[in-house]
């Protein structure tokens, strides 16, 4: 399978719901698109390490390394499953069952309280790094629980766009695709199939 890393000057659009939830985002990290293969944003520790700084889940500054990268990309798939499951209705997985539990204790998910004479009071995400990644873990494991659990579970949805794989939120009934693109790209295909149709006929 072909992979492909996209800068931040080539960034996928959000799919419904992601700005609020970051583990719809987290989700969505790694998706395949047509004829470009699967697109991941958090191939690098630096690419981890912004995503994490641009959702507030890390002080600009962080720096993270492979076994934390890989902390935040091991997560996930688990998420992933649980979306899965809520989509069908159908059990999910022990294992993600097992590992999003795990992230949710790793850490308190309140944030220290700072000082310094510019800001005032203000929240802080004073730890180490490995400390900092499982309290972004925490904080992504318990956006999922709340949403599959929650009056949004059901409006979690896939993109109806093969071989598009994003999970989004259904803002209205009608609404099937993650992005403007994937409904333009559904229509065409359509539109061409009843020309293919009409010129055999």
């Amino acid at each position: 399978m072909d992979v492909e890393t996209v800068t931040p000057s080539t960034p996928l659009p959000p799919a419904p719901g992601a700005d609020e939830h970051v583990s719809l985002e987290l989700a969505n990290s790694a998706v395949q698109v047509p004829t470009r293969g699967v697109v991941e944003l958090l191939d690098t520790p630096a690419a981890a390490t912004r995503w994490l700084v641009e959702r507030g889940l890390a002080p600009e500054g962080a720096e993270l390394q492979d076994y934390c990268a890989g902390l935040l990309t091991d997560l996930r798939g688990p998420v992933r499953a649980l979306f899965d499951a809520a989509v069908r209705a159908t059990p999910p997985p022990e294992r993600a069952l097992a590992e999003v539990n795990r992230a949710l204790t790793l850490t308190p998910t309140a944030q220290l309280l700072g000082w310094n004479p510019a800001e005032g009071f203000h929240r802080v995400a004073s730890h180490p790094t490995t400390r900092l990644v499982e309290h972004a873990l925490v904080t992504i494991a318990a956006d999922a629980v709340s949403l599959v659990t929650g009056h949004e579970a059901t409006q979690l949805a896939t993109c109806g766009a093969e071989p598009c794989n994003r999970y989004m939120l259904r803002t209205h009934a009608r609404r099937h695709w993650c992005s403007k693109r994937c409904g333009d790209r559904v229509r065409a295909a359509r539109s061409y199939a009843r020309r293919t149709a009409d010129a055999d006929s």
